[in-house]
């Protein structure tokens, strides 16, 4: 049965209780996956997601229940089971929650609270016209009989939320996006080398994100780098300056700054699953995160990110704001709930990544403000050093402290100049040290609009889309290793 949502809205006020906070968020998913891989066309397949979680708060206890049932019938039911669990909460969780506040019906827009901009809809191309986009790029990454894997991919996601507040407002946000993706490995006997594009470059809007991140051009160079990449010589080792591209940087500002940043997680809750933090909640306002170089900001509001929204799963409203600037921790990344328990300043960062999984601290659109350097003038500035792009591989300690990244892309640069690629490089450190050995931070024009699509966090786990605005950047004396093979 399909109920409008505006239906389901009023089933639930109806059925509400009186207590001190009651909220029904509903959500509806859907994805399409069209794909080709080594010229063969794939089935296309799609996915359909819809249901609601009820989340309340009586004086002392809290309950949340979700259904996939959003009859009349459902609905009470499912607010039943969240006030049966409130009740047995009561006097009896491990730390004090206060209610959220509750957004004032005189705030209601009967527009939509966030809309996702979109140029070119999905439905501009035809799934043959979509195939043969990708049909030619499989032709074009198939350039040598030394290509030995290749493909090609257009994910589609589209994902409407209502959010609805006993004795006030509700809250309408409509997110689309299109994730654009190529790989290509080359081989010879003992010696594979891989290239890929746009698997981490996830951003909100239509098909014209197939022009704004340059996928239709990609596939040649793709390729080529692949087949370079086998007759190149092992990445140096040693201690040395590097310059990592803004694609590369995503990865290295999601885990050794975002992910430490985490409030639940500095509170402890995730240290069975995902692990603890190095930071502790002393350290805001005064630790030296990193050199003065180092502005990194929470930006909700970031035109085409991955993470951009109105409004959080608490129905808290997003505000752009410094996490670090200049080097020094001044923020961390937790929502109302979190804030209440810990009393250090936070964002409305309370994500959930489905209707059946309640809101916890997240990142969003993560960014690393630019500075005023090309990409030429961060490499001229290196005597002795490597240029990264692109992670292969990564790992890092429960702590987010220690770790350590591998790149699909590498090229040795001599006095200031890049003198040719090489494979399987590597590079390491731990946080502290490597961010106060940023020496330099590249201007807009090497700037990567990325993310991914999968960050894992929270028992059950929720994979969720988290955006990444960052420039290319330069660091001093960090130790660098070649890999195997």
């Amino acid at each position: 049965m399909h109920r409008s949502f505006r239906d389901i809205e009023a089933d639930f006020r109806k059925a509400a209780p009186t207590v001190a906070f009651c909220s029904f968020r509903i959500e509806r998913e859907f994805h399409e996956w069209v794909s080709v891989v080594r010229g063969t066309p794939q089935p296309v397949s799609t996915q359909t997601t819809l249901g609601g979680m009820i989340t309340l708060y009586t004086k002392t206890g809290y309950g949340y229940a979700a259904t996939s049932d959003l009859s009349t019938e459902g609905i009470s039911a499912v607010i039943e089971e969240a006030l049966l669990w409130a009740q047995l909460s009561e006097g009896k969780l491990v730390t004090e929650l206060g209610p959220l506040p509750v957004p004032s019906a005189s705030e209601q827009n009967t527009e939509l609270d966030f809309q996702t901009k979109v140029s070119a809809p999905w439905s501009t191309l035809s799934v043959t016209q979509k195939l043969d986009e990708l049909k030619n790029a499989n032709e074009r990454l198939k350039c040598d009989d030394l290509i030995s894997d290749w493909g090609a991919e257009l994910w589609y996601s589209e994902k409407e939320v209502v959010h609805s507040f006993a004795g006030g407002a509700n809250h309408h946000q409509h997110f689309v996006s299109v994730t654009p993706s190529l790989w290509a490995t080359a081989h010879k006997p003992g010696l594979s080398q891989s290239r890929s594009f746009g698997r981490d470059g996830v951003q909100q809007g239509g098909l014209e994100i197939l022009d704004r991140t340059g996928w239709r051009e990609a596939p040649d160079r793709i390729a080529s780098q692949a087949l370079q990449l086998l007759a190149a010589p092992p990445c140096p080792t040693g201690d040395m300056d590097a310059v990592i591209a803004g694609d590369q940087m995503v990865l290295q500002i999601h885990e050794s700054i975002g992910h430490p940043l985490e409030l639940d997680r500095i509170l402890g809750d995730e240290r069975n699953y995902a692990g603890t933090s190095f930071v502790s909640l002393d350290m805001v306002g005064t630790y030296q995160y990193g050199s003065p170089y180092l502005n990194i900001t929470f930006d909700p509001e970031a035109e085409g990110a991955a993470a951009s929204f109105k409004y959080d799963e608490e129905g808290t409203e997003s505000a752009r704001e410094f996490l670090i600037k200049d080097g020094r921790l001044i923020r961390l990344l937790g929502g109302t709930s979190s804030q209440q328990r810990a009393g250090v300043p936070g964002v409305a960062n309370a994500r959930a990544s489905a209707w059946n999984r309640p809101p916890i601290d997240r990142m969003a659109n993560i960014n690393m403000e630019p500075g005023s350097s090309s990409l030429d003038e961060l490499i001229s500035d290196v005597d002795e050093g490597v240029y990264l792009e692109t992670n292969r591989s990564w790992s890092i300690d429960d702590s987010r402290n220690k770790f350590q990244f591998g790149c699909e892309w590498a090229e040795q640069i001599k006095n200031g100049k890049r003198v040719g690629p090489v494979r399987n490089a590597n590079y390491k450190g731990i946080s502290a040290d490597f961010w106060r050995s940023l020496s330099g931070v590249g201007n807009i024009s090497t700037m990567n609009l990325g993310g991914s699509p999968y960050c894992g966090k929270g028992e059950p786990n929720q994979a969720i889309r988290v955006g990444h605005r960052t420039p290319a950047c330069q660091f001093r004396n960090i130790s660098v290793f070649g890999g195997a093979g």
